[in-house]
């Protein structure tokens, strides 16, 4: 992880503003998928929560749900935006532990942020491990045609709303990174504006991988273009697996 974590309080609160649109999307796919897991009661575990976009939909859906991120001030917001939790929880994989769980879900590419490959594989074999027999794994991760789209035009883009501006310049230094260069613009309460930067990269990677990396740890997973009858952008891509009972 960087030295302050991806997402701290004005881009946390752009990102819930300006961009819940994908949760909204993924939602119906994951809580159908997931539908099993509300019948029996069981634990699921959200790694990269975000504003808790997601969470809410699966508390709202009677869903037992810990709620976990690596940004404290995502967290934070997801206390707020979707109480009633079972637990919400300051986790960076692959380093802090998951619980034990009945599901493990993950949307908005969280794993995609992890700084390489490596932590990527072993971020899987923790989530492969903390899940208990019979459970469900689902989230979605940038694959190499994330970045090879960005390629076509993509430059810099920029949003306004009421009370803050988001300036973003893409870039692809490599066939497996994928950068964001964001310039957030955050109205106090006396008028004036304030300015916060933050880099993010994503790592790309094949996704024919991480079936076989699941299955060495008990998931018998695969790679979809969906959670349900949603549409994706290009390169990103859902995994769907379950543990061997």
């Amino acid at each position: 992880m960087p030295a302050q974590p991806y997402y701290r309080a004005d881009l946390a609160r752009v990102h819930h503003d300006g961009f819940s649109f994908h949760a909204a999307k993924v939602a119906p796919g994951v809580l159908a998928l997931l539908e099993p897991v509300r019948v029996a009661g069981g634990i699921v575990v959200e790694f990269g929560c975000g504003s808790g976009l997601l969470t809410r939909e699966l508390i709202a859906a009677g869903h037992r749900v810990v709620a976990s991120d690596a940004s404290p001030a995502m967290v934070e917001l997801a206390r707020r935006v979707a109480p009633g939790a079972e637990g919400y929880e300051v986790l960076a994989l692959p380093d802090d532990p998951l619980p034990a769980a009945d599901a493990i879900v993950g949307v908005g590419h969280p794993i995609s942020y992890l700084p390489s490959v490596e932590a990527i594989r072993a971020a899987l074999a923790a989530i492969g491990d903390a899940l208990r027999p019979g459970g469900v794994v689902a989230f979605d991760v940038c694959d190499h045609a994330y970045g090879e789209r960005s390629l076509d035009g993509l430059a810099t883009r920029g949003w306004v709303a009421d009370d803050w501006a988001l300036i973003t310049e893409f870039s692809v230094p490599s066939r497996d990174r994928f950068v964001r260069d964001m310039t957030i613009f955050s109205r106090n309460d006396d008028g004036s504006y304030r300015r916060d930067f933050e880099h993010h990269e994503n790592v790309l990677v094949d996704v024919t991988m991480i079936p076989p990396l699941l299955r060495e740890h008990g998931v018998d997973a695969e790679v979809r273009d969906a959670f349900g009858i949603e549409r994706l952008p290009p390169g990103l891509r859902v995994i769907v697996g379950r543990k061997v009972a």
